[in-house]
Formats: C-alpha cells, sequence, structure tokens
C-alpha cells in the first residue's frame, strides 16, 4: 500500500463516516466498461460536486492491497451482479494531481515529479519488472503487466488543475497532454495494461481547435453528461430522503440548492451545500468559500460584447441562447460571450438547457453569488437596482406607488440597455431583477401573455412568510389604472384559489414619450384585496 499505488480504502472509510448519499451505481457502470472500447471514463463537475468522493470510493473498490467488502455491505453497488467479479481485483495508480502541484518545489517539474514518485513505488512493488533507470510511467506499467499478467486501473483527480494553476505555461501543458497520451494512447500496448481509467476535473479534456486532446476518453459533462447525469449532484429524491430522515426543510433545500436539469434527471441539487444545510440547519450561500467563486467576477467583467447584457437578463430569471462548442476548454483560450458562458456552465455558476441550447442561474444561491460578485463592479444602474430591491418589496407592500414605479422604471431601462426597451423580454428581466429579494419570501409565477399583451406575475408567499400574495400587471402606453382593470377582467386567481389572505393588485404603466420628449416613465397604482379576486 502506497501513495500512489494501491493507497487502499482509508479515504473512502472516511467519508462514510459522514453524512454519505449513495453514489455507488457510478462503480456498477464503470464496470461495464472495463476492458472494452468505453474503459477511460472522464467526467467533469464543478469544485465541491463530489469528483474526490467517487475517486477515492472507485480507489476503495478495485484496490487489490485490501478487502472492501464490509465498506460496500448494504451499498446500492453490494446489489449489482458486477460486484464480486471486480472488487478488489486491480492494482490501482491513483494520481490526484492538486497533491503534485501543492507538494512541489516547482510546478514546472509536476509531469517529471508524478513519473518518478509513482515509478519508485512500483519498484518497491514489483523490483523484478522495473529497472532502476525507468523514467516513463506508461513504459513501467507495460513492464510490470507484460511480466506478471496484472492490469492497472488507473484514477486521476482533478486532472485539470495544471491548466487552472498554469493556465499561461502552454509548454507545461503539452508536455503534462503527452503525459497523459503515453498512458492511454491506445494499441497493444495500454490494452494489455490499463483495465480502465476515471479522470475526474471541473474542465473537460482539453480540446485543440475542435478535436480533444485525449481522443480515446469518453466524456461526461455538464453540459453532456450522458448516463452519468444522476451522479453530478443529488437527486431531488435523495435530497427529500435526507430531508426526511434529518428533519431538514425541502421547500428551502429547493429554493436554495435545486436548478441544474438534464435531459432524463430534472432536478440535480448542489450536493456541497446541501449536506452543509442538513448539517447546520441553515440555507444560505455556501459558494462563497469556494475557490472559483473569486474569480466570477473576472469572468462577468470580461467586457465581451453582449455579456453584461446577458448577466443582467439572467438575473432578471431569463435564460439566454449559447453557442458551446468553441470553448476550448481552459481558463485562457476564451475569446467571445459564449466562451464565458460555457465556462461559468462547467464551474457551476449557470445551468445548461441542451434541448433548447439555453443557459440560465438555477437557484437562489448561484443568483446570490452572482448579486455578490456584481457589488465589486462598476456597473452602478445593476447595483442600485438589486441594493433597492429589498425597499422596493416594503414599498408595494406598504402601498407606495410612486417609489414602486421609480424603482421598476431604473430596472426597465437596466435590462433594456442594447434591448429594444418595450420587448417583451425586457419588461420581464425588470420585474424579477426589481424583485429580486423577494425570492427569498416569494414563488414567483410568470403568466404567459396571449397576443400582444405583456406578461403578468404572481407572487405567492412562501409557507414560513406572513406577507401578503401580489400581482402584478403591466401596460405599455394605456395607464396603471387599466392595468388593474384587466386584473379584475381577466380573474388572474389561477395561482390564488386557495390564498385566502390579503392580495396585491398592482398595476404600472410605462409610457414610450412624456411630454414630447423621448424619456421611459412608470406610473404605478397598488389595490388591496382580501380573498378570492372579484
Amino acid at each position: 500500500m502506497g501513495l500512489y499505488l494501491n493507497p487502499g480504502k482509508k479515504g473512502f472509510e472516511t467519508i462514510l463516516n459522514g453524512l454519505y448519499v449513495d453514489k455507488t451505481g457510478l462503480i456498477d457502470y464503470v464496470n461495464g466498461t472495463l476492458d472494452t472500447p468505453l474503459k477511460l471514463t472522464s467526467f467533469s463537475r464543478p469544485r465541491r460536486f463530489g469528483k474526490s468522493f467517487a475517486a477515492k470510493m472507485l480507489c476503495a473498490y478495485y484496490d487489490r492491497s485490501c478487502d472492501s467488502h464490509s465498506l460496500f455491505e448494504g451499498l446500492i453497488i453490494s446489489r449489482k451482479d458486477s460486484f464480486e467479479k471486480y472488487l478488489n481485483q486491480y492494482d490501482v495508480i491513483y494520481l490526484d494531481i492538486t497533491r503534485f502541484i501543492s507538494t512541489g518545489a516547482d510546478i514546472c517539474k509536476v509531469v517529471t515529479d508524478i513519473q518518478l514518485k509513482v515509478i519508485e513505488e512500483l519498484k518497491g512493488a514489483y523490483p523484478d519488472c522495473v529497472d532502476d533507470a525507468e523514467q516513463i510511467l506508461a513504459d513501467a506499467l507495460f513492464h510490470v503487466s507484460h511480466q506478471t499478467g496484472r492490469k492497472f486501473f488507473v484514477i486521476i483527480d482533478e486532472w485539470d488543475a495544471l491548466f487552472r494553476e498554469a493556465k499561461n505555461n502552454k509548454q507545461l501543458q503539452e508536455e503534462y497532454v503527452e503525459f497523459l497520451r503515453g498512458l492511454f494512447k491506445g494499441g497493444t500496448a495500454t490494452d494489455e495494461t490499463i483495465v480502465g481509467a476515471y479522470m475526474t476535473g471541473i474542465l473537460p479534456i482539453k480540446k485543440y481547435g475542435t478535436e480533444s486532446a485525449l481522443t480515446d476518453f469518453r466524456e461526461y459533462t455538464m453540459i453532456e453528461p450522458l448516463a452519468l447525469s444522476e451522479y453530478i449532484g443529488f437527486t431531488e429524491r435523495e435530497v427529500r430522503e435526507l430531508c426526511d430522515t434529518y428533519h431538514a426543510d425541502f421547500d428551502k433545500m429547493k429554493q436554495w440548492y435545486d436548478g441544474y436539469s438534464f435531459s432524463d434527471i430534472k432536478s440535480v441539487y448542489s450536493p456541497h451545500s446541501v449536506m452543509n444545510a442538513v448539517i447546520f440547519k441553515k440555507y444560505k450561500n455556501y459558494w462563497k468559500s469556494s475557490e472559483s467563486f473569486t474569480s466570477l467576477k473576472e469572468y462577468i467583467t470580461s467586457g465581451y460584447d453582449g455579456l453584461k447584457d446577458a448577466i443582467v437578463f439572467m438575473l432578471g430569471g431569463q435564460r439566454i441562447p449559447v453557442d458551446t462548442d468553441t470553448f476550448q476548454n481552459d481558463m485562457t483560450s476564451i475569446s467571445s460571450r459564449d466562451d464565458v458562458l460555457t465556462l461559468l456552465i462547467h464551474l457551476g455558476y449557470l445551468a445548461y438547457d441542451e434541448r433548447k441550447g439555453e443557459v440560465y442561474i438555477p437557484n437562489l444561491e448561484v443568483t446570490d453569488a452572482f448579486k455578490t460578485a456584481v457589488k465589486g463592479t462598476k456597473w452602478d444602474e445593476v447595483n442600485k437596482s438589486l441594493s433597492q430591491s429589498e425597499k422596493l418589496l416594503q414599498a408595494t407592500i406598504n402601498g407606495d406607488a410612486e417609489l414602486v414605479a421609480e424603482a421598476l422604471e431604473l430596472a426597465h431601462e437596466t435590462c433594456a440597455s442594447s434591448l429594444v426597451y418595450n420587448d417583451e423580454n425586457s419588461l420581464s428581466c425588470a420585474i424579477l431583477l426589481a424583485y429580486y429579494t423577494a425570492q427569498n419570501s416569494y414563488e414567483i409565477f410568470r403568466e404567459l401573455p396571449t397576443g400582444k399583451g405583456f406578461a403578468d406575475y404572481a407572487f405567492i408567499p412562501r409557507r414560513d412568510t406572513s406577507k401578503p400574495a401580489m400581482i402584478i400587471e403591466l401596460k405599455y402606453n394605456k395607464s396603471a389604472d387599466s392595468a388593474i382593470r384587466q386584473i379584475h377582467d381577466n380573474r388572474y386567481d389561477g395561482k390564488l384559489k386557495a390564498f385566502s389572505g390579503k392580495i396585491l393588485l398592482v398595476g404600472v404603466n410605462y409610457d414610450k414619450e412624456m411630454k414630447g420628449k423621448k424619456r421611459k416613465h412608470h406610473t404605478c397604482i397598488i389595490e388591496e384585496i382580501n380573498g378570492e379576486l372579484r
């Protein structure tokens, strides 16, 4: 048992000693790829989405130096047909790239350090197979396999750490890619040596143009997770079970940490944040301590055409189309708005709708992270709208129509900075941006418009608040009074039938011109009723 060759099961034992959600079904999937053309797996996910947990789990399962039967007893994998067949059957090479970077004296020598340190352990385990002068890891592994018949399962955790920590050192990156190609280049040598590999990181495998640097790997990413989507984070079933077991508030979990959605799994939650909420019984933004959070402001203020408008629109609850194909899977080859948005998908700050090709901010936690990042920018009008949000909500509840009109006008101008002012999406953005903090105490429903009408909104109080319900109706070049009448005439009570408390009707009108001058002007009327609309 060593640091890199067969490190054992202790890492996974420690994980099981804490709060654990059973993700051992991933082992069964990987078992199905062993010694097949799909045996090389790359599974990228955001920081704190369980990447290292999975790597340690696989190590404990495959490592032939230990007996892991009791460790997996009762877990999902123990009920699978493949469980006994592959349990503790292989020599495992475990490479945590961040460890090599942090403990090495010179990051430029990391690739050399990796090979020499693993070869040193191979010499100790197989002294008759590895020559003292050997410096190439792929050759050392081949000699062991060729002489003993044993195969290796290779685990590389945080594979992309060099691309993040030495993002401007192209020579080192190319040396690292060549090292990986040497390990997994295919052909008879690799087939004889490698039974399978599992590589994890934040970024997908580096691309050069349109080609992956490691073409033999099957990739599973935040954009296309394929069969591994349920292992990206926690599923809704898993979160419900946690909430039931530990008496946590499922509705708040969903509000704060849900929002990632894939073709076969519609609700995926941020696992680290859910665990913290369960342990500390507090629902808040746990991303602020993440390393990637410190770079969020840098990415969103990088100045590419249309990027600021896209961020503002998404803060206003909208979805934005994105082309993910041009992203080169590194942090230095970014050349467009779409590259930034794609990077943010991989970092977990945006969710991706593969069917529509759109990105959006997934939940309240990430929205809060964006708000914090925006505070450090020179986006004065955006900051002003966000900072006034709580005041606007209270003004609405208090019936201060003039203040509400002013705040909505500011938000509308912010959302329409380079867009058609009376565009429906701009208006929708204005409402949700202006009422940003209302997400904490309301479920907000957008009523789809008909004909040429604009969006209506229903604000339904969450069960732990005593706030009134609200309906907001917008009109263009008419009057706030006509908006109120339309609410009554159309009986917008579909979302409010079960609500018997106070309801605020908020009618807002915006004029394209006022007194012959080109000026966007909003007026507002607020009416209070009780119970069902009459």
